[in-house]
């Protein structure tokens, strides 16, 4: 029997590169230092090809793929930046826009920028509107920030720290990060580590020193919070 190739070559915008079977096209475009724009995808989570940005086209075909999750194959042949490509980026920016708050997020907004983007193309679309979750001494949860990357449930999954405290609940538009049955962080399996703001792409989730700062708290304020919030921690 013959062995399998270990390898693939492929073609991204006109640079041929090799790269090992298994690599995905997003991979293999940084080898070449050919930039492919990501929000979802992140070094410390597992890539789900969920928010689309990263699509290239490959081959003219009739779908644009995920770079994020799609393997590079032999003779493949990858546009990254053709008038396809990067009319699907700005429809799906300006999607993301008209639904979420997106002022907390440079990246996205940068990407706005670059690709363009209408602002107001969708004006009667429906936001994606929550009540700030401050149920913890440590952080707060802002999730009409949130564009559902799923980074911080990967994060608190099997990603990283194996406490499952976040999750997904309900569907479609309606989707959004939650904890089972919509409990307190306290009262979950959250250990408070940090590592779900550290993914978080948006201001969804962050610290709340840096929020109680940003609201004009002095840092004397901030102090004396967070001590009574260590207290009540200690007599519960």
């Amino acid at each position: 029997m013959s062995e399998r190739p270990q390898t693939v070559t492929l073609t991204i915008d006109g640079q041929e590169v090799t790269v090992p079977v298994g690599t995905t096209i997003l991979e293999a475009a940084r080898a070449l230092d050919v930039h492919i724009p990501t929000i979802c995808e992140h070094e410390a989570t597992t890539s789900e090809g969920l928010c689309r940005i990263c699509v290239v086209d490959v081959n003219g075909g009739r779908l644009l793929q995920a770079a994020c999750v799609t393997e590079a194959r032999d003779g493949m042949v990858v546009d990254t930046r053709n008038e396809r490509v990067e009319r699907s980026r700005r429809t799906v920016l300006e999607m993301l826009n008209a639904s979420v708050d997106l002022s907390q997020a440079p990246e996205v907004q940068d990407m706005l920028d670059e690709y363009g983007a209408d602002r107001e193309r969708f004006p009667q679309a429906l936001r994606r509107e929550h009540a700030l979750l401050d149920d913890n001494p440590f952080y707060v949860r802002d999730y009409s920030q949130c564009i559902l990357c799923w980074r911080c449930v990967q994060a608190c999954g099997e990603d990283a720290q194996y406490a499952f405290a976040l999750t997904l609940s309900e569907r479609g538009f309606h989707t959004r990060v939650a904890t089972a049955f919509d409990a307190p962080l306290p009262e979950t399996a959250c250990v408070f580590c940090g590592q779900c703001i550290g993914v978080c792409p948006t201001g969804a989730l962050k610290p709340k020193i840096e929020f109680e700062l940003e609201q004009g708290w002095s840092v004397e304020q901030v102090r004396e919070h967070l001590g009574q919030a260590r207290k009540r921690r200690k007599r519960a």
